[in-house]
């Protein structure tokens, strides 16, 4: 089955950067579309996409600070976010597909942004 293992998170100050990276495994990889969601209170929201053709899309609230990539060689994808502010805060996953969640999610990894 499709596994998901996210890491790169911490506490970073406002302002401050970090990368978050998700390897996948159990699948061909390079066929697909991938996104990560940012789980503040609620349910996980989808913040960025990107299809397997290495076509990228964001939402609003992170579109000019937050860059998404992948490297099929790896099987990885990467979320660079930059600017950070407090309300990004919070648990960030990766899952499979650009319209919602497809597999099981993985453990998630913890971004806390404060002074």
């Amino acid at each position: 089955q499709v596994q998901l293992v996210e890491s790169g998170g911490g506490l970073v100050q406002p302002g401050g950067s970090l990368r978050l990276s998700c390897v996948v495994s159990g699948t061909t990889f390079s066929i697909l579309h991938m996104a990560w969601y940012h789980q503040a209170s609620k349910r996980p929201e989808l913040v960025a996409g990107i299809t397997s053709d290495n076509s990228p899309r964001y939402m609003d609230s992170v579109k000019g600070r937050f860059t998404i990539s992948r490297d099929n060689s790896k099987n990885t994808v990467y979320l660079q976010m930059n600017s950070l502010k407090p309300e990004d805060t919070g648990v960030y996953y990766c899952n499979v597909g650009l319209e919602g969640p497809v597999v099981s999610w993985g453990q998630g990894t913890q971004v806390t942004v404060s002074s």
